[in-house]
């Protein structure tokens, strides 16, 4: 029996041939003769070995031909007398890879049909490492190199599902989002295997392909059904390397009715924008202000401290505002100024947000329905990280109002201590008659040009009501008319729930509300603010606002405050920010505890007088220096004289404006210093610790 054998994976050129109807002749293509010859060669009256793999569309077979010495296909690709192609590519598996690898072999070294053969320039120069910055469509990523310039590659040889084709459209957006939640941000490794020059309607495109922990991403996105593989001409030189195992596994997909080749198309994600209006935001404040860490993704990037923001949970589409800080403007379009470090901002929230998984804590709400905020990303908070690279401000109210007041404070103070981003050419001399600019004792001496400042005189009769066990700061009561009234308000207060007829929450309290709040420690009720809540748990940070001090305690402890009998309206917060002038406190918890401690035990309950040495205008924090009238005889004994001679804090190394004009007091203040290294008391004992 004679049959004609198709050889799986090549195409030869073909020889002379003459049609028997009329007699004519066409010519043989180039090579044709020479591959003919070849064969024949090798094969013609001897015994082969044919594996048959299927029938092609002309119902001619097609099959593996083997001779002794190994595949024919194998050989005439080598020799430059035949091409690779496609259509067998899912029957041959691995062995088409090695066909290819001989067909590279003569076109390297310009064998046969590839004699006049010139190397494509791709645009790459090897592997290179990159961060997956944005990911525009299941089959372009935008990278960031090292030195943070960003690229658009496609990936090599794969396809999105086709937004124009109605069975594959509805899958396009859940193939981006597979991408989005495997590669952002991450590390992957690159390789340019050739560019698609520029054509009508598109620019010139970069061909990669593209590694995330040793997994080809175009084959992952194939392999779970999200994107196709590309049918290319022979003459394509930027296929993906493994182009064979993509169809390989887009006939497994296919088969398993996998992604986009399930007749059942998803479920359409339809988001509702919140923040189209006011009116809308409103409605929705109460859900998200109830609710803590709230997942959620940033879809676009408005500015440095504004963004769209998605939350699945809820199907909500937001406006999102970072609370606390002010971030400059960048410039809308490219005929629009922007202002100072308002571009850096922006690019730096592009390049740390962008189409990441974040948590969200809603506070508020802005004049325009946009979400007011603290913004989580990987745990952290946006606003500290943004203010500690010199990017943004910090807004005093809104910081100490949101609870992270002291935290976006000191973020601030190293990026102006960093000279970084706006603060880059920061004078601390600026802040002297501001903030209390830090000087150095050294570098600031007798010689300055301008005389220091007399030491502030303004003494208050105070009552220290609690000390910050963190910071060991102080809340101090103004013992007179405010007190008074004080007295008289809890007196009608506690009359009040004695007679069971406060009201209870009409819902759970939102951050920033007044409540009446029942102390744990004595069951009394006292005036206070929400600070933050744990809606699972069903509790709430609170502080007193009379007192300073701040507990979490159950909803049920909670009673909606009569603001106009009883509100900050009708007497303002009896608490004051206060902080112990010419004290430097120790940073080791054991030493810090020890400092709280005995600052309590000087100061609990007893009624002292403070002098106010300086006001910070930022925040109105009080620096104070507090004295014992039953034992203060001069200024040199006071409570804060007192903690340094214990070793509970040291005199500060560097000194603001106004403390520097107090000599006489630093001088006293160093005296007691010495005595207490000398002593090895508190953080003495194991020596002078400021000693390189």
């Amino acid at each position: 029996m004679q049959t004609i054998v198709l050889v799986a994976g090549i195409r030869a050129p073909a020889t002379k041939r003459v049609n028997p109807a009329d007699g004519s002749e066409q010519a043989a293509e180039p090579y044709g003769a020479e591959a003919h010859s070849f064969v024949e060669q090798r094969l013609l009256q001897r015994g082969v070995q044919i594996n048959i793999l299927g029938v092609s569309p002309n119902n001619q077979l097609v099959g593996e031909v083997k001779h002794p010495m190994g595949s024919i296909a194998e050989f005439e690709l080598k020799a430059g007398l035949a091409r690779c192609v496609d259509h067998h590519s899912t029957w041959l598996g691995a062995e088409m890879g090695k066909l290819r690898q001989a067909e590279r072999y003569a076109r390297d070294n310009k064998l046969g049909l590839f004699e006049s053969h010139v190397a494509s320039r791709s645009g790459g120069h090897g592997e290179i490492e990159a961060v997956v910055g944005r990911v525009f469509s299941a089959d372009t990523l935008f990278l960031r190199n090292k030195a943070g310039a960003e690229k658009r590659v496609n990936l090599s040889s794969v396809r999105q599902p086709k937004p124009t084709d109605p069975k594959q459209a509805p899958f396009v957006p859940e193939a981006k989002e597979f991408l989005r939640k495997r590669l952002i941000g991450k590390h992957v490794k690159v390789t340019i295997d050739g560019k698609r020059p520029a054509t009508e309607g598109y620019d010139e495109r970069e061909m990669a392909t593209v590694v995330h922990g040793d997994k080809n991403v175009g084959l992952m996105l194939v392999e779970s059904g999200f994107a196709s593989v590309i049918r290319h001409r022979m003459d394509d030189t930027d296929r993906s390397p493994i182009y064979d195992e993509l169809l390989a596994a887009e006939e497994a997909a296919q088969s398993e009715g996998k992604g986009m080749w399930n007749p059942k198309p998803p479920k359409k994600a339809e988001y509702v924008d919140y923040s189209a209006s006011i009116e809308n935001a409103k409605r929705q404040l109460t859900l998200f202000a109830r609710q803590k860490r709230v997942p959620a993704v940033v879809d676009f990037v408005k500015s440095g401290s504004r963004f769209t923001v998605l939350v699945p949970r809820e199907n909500a589409k937001l406006t999102f505002v970072l609370s606390g800080i002010t971030a400059p403007k960048s410039a809308r379009n490219p005929g629009e100024q922007g202002e100072p470090f308002g571009q850096e901002a922006h690019e730096f929230a592009n390049r740390r947000c962008m189409q990441r998984d974040v948590e969200i804590d809603v506070e508020n709400l802005d004049k325009v329905g946009g979400f007011i905020g603290t913004m989580y990303i990987n745990r952290e908070s946006f606003a500290k990280i943004l203010v500690e690279e010199g990017l943004a401000a910090v807004h005093a109210y809104s910081a100490e109002k949101s609870g992270n007041g002291n935290e976006l404070f000191a973020a601030e103070q190293r990026a102006k201590e960093g000279r970084k981003g706006m603060w880059h050419s920061w004078d601390p001399s600026q802040d002297v008659q501001e903030n209390g600019g830090d000087y150095d004792v050294a570098a600031n001496g007798t010689n300055s040009d301008s005389a220091p400042a007399e030491r502030r005189k303004d003494y208050r009769d105070v009552m220290i009501t609690h000390v910050d066990p963190e910071t060991a700061r102080v809340k101090l009561q103004h013992i007179g008319t405010g007190t008074s009234a004080l007295t008289d308000l809890m007196g009608s207060f506690r009359s009040l729930h004695l007679s069971s007829s406060s009201k209870p929450l009409d819902g759970p309290p939102k951050a920033g509300d007044y409540v009446s709040a029942k102390f744990t420690e004595d069951d009394t009720w006292y005036r206070a603010r929400v600070r933050r809540n744990d809606r699972e748990g069903k509790t709430s940070e609170v502080v007193y606002i009379d007192y300073g001090n701040s507990e979490n305690i159950s909803w049920s402890r909670l009673r909606s405050l009569d603001q106009a009998k009883f509100g900050v309206q009708k007497l303002r917060a009896q608490a004051q920010d206060a902080v112990l002038s010419f004290l430097q406190l120790p940073t080791s918890s054991d030493y810090l505890k020890d400092a709280v401690y005995g600052i309590e035990e000087m100061t609990a309950g007893r009624q002292l007088v403070a002098n106010v040495d300086y006001v910070d205008s930022k925040d109105n924090t009080l620096y104070i220096t507090l004295f014992d009238p039953k034992a203060s005889e001069g200024m040199d004994q006071s409570v804060n004289a007192e903690i340094i001679a214990e070793g509970l804090a040291m005199v500060p190394k560097k000194l603001k404006a106004w403390e520097r004009a107090s000599a006489d007091t630093l001088n006293s203040l160093n005296k007691r210093e010495a005595e207490a290294k000398a002593d090895r008391r508190g953080i003495w004992e194991y020596g002078d610790l400021t000693e390189d």
